[in-house]
């Protein structure tokens, strides 16, 4: 790999120490049974990190296609070394679904991609309920885990 020698390359442990980041995380309140242990499950894991609760902002909005707005805005604060997103999207009888599931997932994306700041994308989309339930602890703990790894990748390559 060009600019990183094999030592960084092959000891990633340090990827995954949060005592120094600031995170910010936006949650969706639609579906917040689902949403609610999504953060929990995230916050508890960021705090495991060693990330600080001083550091870890929290915000809310109202379902899934809000979350790329708040997330610019929190980009736009330039405080952040990664930010979060959390939601649920049940497959409904509509387009609907599909709708929020792709105009969300590509404004994450393009929010990442425009403020060169990693988000770890834990918006769920499930064909239904039991689907969510099974996933909504591990994939907050995903979120974290990634946010932090990235955050620190980052970091070091910058």
């Amino acid at each position: 790999m060009f600019g990183a020698d094999k030592e960084s390359v092959t000891n990633t442990a340090h990827l995954l120490d949060g005592k120094k980041l600031y995170i910010g995380i936006v949650q969706a309140r639609f579906n917040a049974s689902i949403t609610d242990t999504l953060f929990q499950a995230c916050y508890a894991e960021l705090l495991t990190l060693g990330v600080q609760a001083k550091n870890i902002t929290h915000i809310t909005v109202p379902g899934a296609l809000e979350a790329p707005v708040a997330l610019q805005g929190l980009a736009e604060q330039n405080c952040f070394d990664a930010l979060i997103a959390l939601g649920c999207i049940i497959r409904g009888e509509t387009y609907h679904f599909e709708l929020v599931a792709n105009e969300s997932g590509t404004g994450v994306s393009r929010v990442s991609l425009d403020y060169k700041l990693p988000i770890a994308n834990a918006i769920l989309t499930v064909e239904n309920e039991a689907q969510a339930i099974a996933r909504q602890t591990e994939k907050g703990i995903d979120a974290a885990k990634v946010a932090v790894e990235m955050a620190n990748l980052l970091n070091d390559i910058a």
